[in-house]
């Protein structure tokens, strides 16, 4: 198994570990009911996506 020849820089080490971190995932508002969604997905509270409707939407009936 090969094995550097020396050691690498706290600077080298660091450029290559820059771009190891994380990122949160960008919101949008739906344009059917305002819901925060993440983008290219169909929304979870109205059931939307890019305007058309595309999952059914269930409704909680009042019991009593």
């Amino acid at each position: 198994m090969a094995l550097p020849k020396r050691r690498f820089s706290r600077s080298r080490r660091d450029k290559r570990r820059l771009q190891q971190n994380l990122t949160a995932p960008t919101l949008t508002r739906c344009p059917g009911c305002g819901a925060s969604i993440t983008a290219h997905r169909v929304c979870s509270s109205c059931g939307s996506y890019r305007g058309r409707q595309v999952l059914p939407v269930e409704t909680e009936e009042k019991k009593g």
